[in-house]
């Protein structure tokens, strides 16, 4: 009955939804919420289904795997995705590994006035406003989404790839060493 109850929360929502919620609405403890969804999780993978649950955070997602989505997109008419700029990347780095940041904060990194951008990802879903500041102003605080999240295949930040070290970044490829030389060979050709 929980597992259905829960299944049936998961579907109609059609967006993420909290454990610590999960667990309010089917009055049970967080601990067997966790243990409801890998039993959906397995149920989903024997049956092979189209669907499966994501976890994004602390929140669970009822999605349909990412191999039908050309058929989804087709039957439902939905517009390919556009790509982001590199305006929108680079803001989007920022907040990404910097977050809750400001607005002010990205454009100081960026040197740039950064306002469209992060409207833009805004209206796209990928960040939204985390709270104000208690600084004169009080101004916005922005983080990435769990649609951030979903978009880029990953279920919480600490999953996103290490940002390079401004020194790396610096040596290049111009920095003497050719990018695909193993070490010894390059011994051996400066002999």
């Amino acid at each position: 009955m929980l597992e259905g109850a829960l299944e049936a929360i998961l579907f109609a929502s059609g967006e993420s939804i909290s454990a610590e919620r999960l667990a309010q609405a089917l009055e049970v403890e967080q601990p067997l919420v966790d243990r409801l969804i890998e039993r959906l999780r397995d149920k989903y993978e024997r049956a092979d289904s189209a669907l499966e649950v994501l976890r994004l955070g602390d929140a669970y997602q009822l999605c349909t795997k990412a191999q039908y989505a050309p058929y989804v997109k087709k039957a439902l008419d939905i517009r390919r995705n556009v790509p982001l700029s590199q305006a929108a990347m680079e803001v989007l780095s920022i907040i990404a590994y910097n977050q809750p940041v400001t607005r002010s904060f990205v454009e100081q990194i960026r040197g740039i006035d950064s306002s469209s951008v992060v409207s833009s990802l805004v209206e796209k879903g990928l960040v939204e406003e985390a709270g104000r500041l208690e600084l004169p102003g009080r101004p916005i605080a922005y983080r990435t989404t769990a649609n951030f999240l979903r978009c880029f295949g990953v279920s919480s930040i600490d999953e996103l790839p290490q940002p390079r070290r401004q020194e790396e970044q610096a040596e290049g490829p111009g920095d003497g060493v050719e990018p695909d030389k193993p070490e010894e060979s390059l011994e051996e050709a400066q002999s």
